[in-house]
């Protein structure tokens, strides 16, 4: 996977921090992540978005998901104008970029399982 997709730099840090505790971390990760999309499609309001964007931004980031938290901070920035127009396809571009980093996730956890 690409560098614009993921800092794998980021996921070699963490391993060697998280040791053990590497595999829990990449699984907490996707099934927060997973509660993180169904609460940027379920928000009700700008202010919902924003902080769902927002959260999301942060793990993404933190997880070396990089494209994704790029997207998350467009959304989050973008909220904050209105009308807004557009915020669909902003969404749907960060559950395509999400399907893309899940693939990633679920083969690197593939791969620490094995060892």
């Amino acid at each position: 996977m690409t560098d614009m997709h993921i800092d794998h730099k980021v996921l070699s840090d963490l391993q060697e921090v998280m040791e053990d505790g590497y595999l829990l971390l990449l699984e907490t990760f996707l099934e927060d992540s997973e509660r993180r999309l169904s609460q940027l499609h379920e928000a009700k309001s700008a202010d919902e978005l924003g902080m769902a964007a927002h959260s999301f931004k942060g793990s993404s980031s933190n997880m070396g998901a990089v494209g994704l938290a790029q997207l998350c901070q467009q959304l989050e920035e973008r909220v904050k104008e209105r009308p807004l127009y557009g915020i669909e396809d902003l969404i749907n571009r960060i559950d395509q970029e999400y399907v893309e980093v899940k693939c990633f996730y679920d083969g690197e956890r593939d791969r620490v399982s094995a060892n």
